[in-house]
């Protein structure tokens, strides 16, 4: 099963504000490294999400291969960030859990948006 496009860029944005706000809702915004990891991808996240070229981007500047790619980069730092910047005796679980959803789901979107493959744009690559 693929994830659609269109489905991925309305998790896009609700991840995105998620992760700007979960260190006020989780108790771990203290400042440090483990609060501006969660705002940087979350506001990174949103402003990618703006400009990729699907059924929710704005200015669709971005191909959607990239966004995904993006995603996982995102994912990855989120995961290991507990431990690359020393906060893992502060709070791990948040972070780790919220990169490996951001990885699994660009692994399972399609990479072509849903106008597009109406449109029968390279068959065999959605």
């Amino acid at each position: 099963m693929r994830l659609s496009t269109r489905l991925h860029g309305y998790l896009d944005y609700v991840m995105g504000l998620l992760l700007i706000a979960a260190p006020w809702a989780l108790g771990f915004a203290d400042g440090g490294a483990e609060t501006w990891v969660f705002v940087g991808a979350g506001a990174g996240s949103l402003l990618y999400s703006l400009f990729t070229d699907y059924e929710l981007g704005l200015v669709r500047r971005i191909q959607m291969p990239v966004h995904l790619w993006l995603d996982g980069v995102v994912g990855i730092l989120l995961a290991v960030s507990p431990w690359l910047f020393a906060f893992d005796e502060v709070v791990r679980i948040p972070h780790v859990a919220a990169g490996v959803a951001e990885i699994a789901v660009a692994l399972i979107t399609n990479t072509i948006p849903g106008y597009e493959r109406r449109r029968g744009a390279r068959p065999g690559t959605g």
